[in-house]
């Protein structure tokens, strides 16, 4: 196993960009804004053939004890707890805070191995910058630059010193063996309650107030014996209405973590009406050409007739994706959770399906069989045979004549009767007509 590697600190010290350092990657959000981390974010790095584990967490406030500040030191106070090693992250140049004291003396208390490392201190001299931090008594401060890499490979050899070369399968192999589930919805529609509540612990931050989230998180697990990853996203709202720069970037992740997904949960809130922007995300999954499974949270409670009038709002605003099953649910008292489990899984298998080419073949004969292509003027498209072209979505190609005069409904017949005949529930389903080219075409321009 990988040890873990927690960074720690303050807001604002440069948590975030020390993880994508470390992680060689732009996974965690960065701007000048303090307290834009708030749940814990986990990324995987490798130096020297040893990979580790990196945590990034929100900063931390030793004083909070209420509110959302409150709820960050939780998640930080978590992820310490799961730590091999921490790196307690100060700033270099505003030197020592009341703050950094505060923290010093929390982690002291942990029993972890400490690592404590002076960042933004590009042009500085470090005996000069480390100085003062020597008061916190957590051995020689190390002076790095996160935003230039300075110091950084260093400060890893020095912490993974102590542990083996591991051979482990690399990123691109881990996240192609097991399905990745991306949770996503307009703000405050419960999507980080419905997280913790398929995880079974306290994984990210909930709180009474839309935008909690602001970047996405990838959790991996095990159910039953299987991995999954599990990706909580910062909610969307509309275009028009998004000005705070975090908040685009926040939109842009999770538009990314649609994209890295096999299987999109679209979290609904039921006693609300199902609005234009939750029929525009949904547009842009089914773009994406994701499986699809249609959560509407906050189902206890609701009368007969509130929970009829969502139903008829579900089927009016979001009738494009009819091939997605909506399950009605409660993310805070847990009912309905395992069957939206189930749905993910059918919807993960049907869009990662293998469909044989005699198979397609011979569903493509009968579909032809029931219904035939409409007559074009002279020409009657000719529908031969049909095999695979790829999967999540799946991609059906079929090959014939006169395909270029196949109307969009008869594509749409294809599309159900093969959703079907191959129990596809959850996916969407792409198909591709690939003309034969003819034989006389030629012969007649020479004539």
């Amino acid at each position: 196993m990988p040890p873990t590697i927690v960074i720690v600190g303050r807001p604002n010290v440069g948590k975030s960009t020390l993880f994508n350092r470390l992680t060689r990657s732009r996974d965690a959000l960065v701007a000048a804004v303090p307290g834009l981390t708030r749940d814990r974010h986990y990324g995987r790095g490798r130096v020297g053939g040893k990979s580790y584990i990196v945590v990034d967490t929100g900063g931390l406030e030793p004083v909070a004890h209420d509110g959302i500040l409150h709820a960050m030191a939780q998640q930080t106070l978590q992820a310490i707890d799961e730590a091999d090693a921490i790196i307690f992250l100060v700033d270099g140049r505003q030197g020592l805070a009341p703050q950094d004291r505060d923290i010093a003396e929390q982690l002291r208390r942990t029993g972890r191995r400490i690592w404590l490392v002076v960042n933004k201190t590009e042009g500085m001299q470090p005996a000069a910058v480390n100085a003062e931090f020597h008061e916190l008594a957590l051995g020689d401060p190390l002076a790095i630059s996160a935003a230039h890499g300075e110091g950084v490979s260093d400060l890893a050899d020095l912490i993974l010193a102590d542990y083996p070369v591991a051979q482990e399968m690399d990123d691109a192999e881990r996240r192609a063996r097991h399905p990745r589930i991306a949770i996503v919805g307009r703000p405050n529609v419960g999507k980080s309650t419905l997280l913790n509540r398929m995880l079974g612990e306290e994984r990210v931050l909930v709180f009474d107030e839309p935008g909690t989230t602001r970047d996405s998180i990838y959790v991996e697990f095990e159910r039953g014996g299987r991995q999954y990853t599990l990706i909580d996203t910062a909610g969307m709202r509309r275009r028009g209405r998004v000005t705070d720069t975090v908040e685009k970037f926040s939109i842009v992740k999770t538009l990314q973590a649609i994209e890295d997904a096999n299987v999109v949960v679209l979290v609904l809130d039921a006693r609300e009406q199902v609005f234009d922007q939750d029929a525009h995300i949904a547009g842009y999954i089914l773009e994406a050409g994701r499986a699809l499974v249609v959560a509407v949270n906050k189902w206890d409670g609701l009368s007969a007739e509130e929970r009829d009038w969502t139903k008829r709002s579900l089927a009016r605003t979001l009738n494009f994706i009819e091939f997605a099953p909506a399950h009605y649910l409660s993310a805070l008292a847990g009912t309905g959770v395992k069957p939206l489990f189930d749905a993910i899984e059918r919807a993960y298998a049907a869009a990662m399906a293998q469909l044989p080419t005699p198979k397609l073949t011979r569903a493509l004969i009968a579909a032809v069989a029931r219904q035939a292509p409409s007559r074009a003027g002279m020409f009657r498209p000719k529908l031969r045979y049909a095999h695979q072209g790829g999967s999540n979505p799946p991609r059906i190609v079929i090959h014939g004549t006169s395909l270029n005069h196949i109307s969009d409904s008869y594509r749409r017949y294809l599309e159900r009767f093969f959703r079907e005949t191959f129990k596809l529930q959850g996916t969407p389903l792409k198909i591709e007509f690939r003309q034969a080219a003819n034989p006389y075409a030629r012969r007649r321009a020479k004539g």
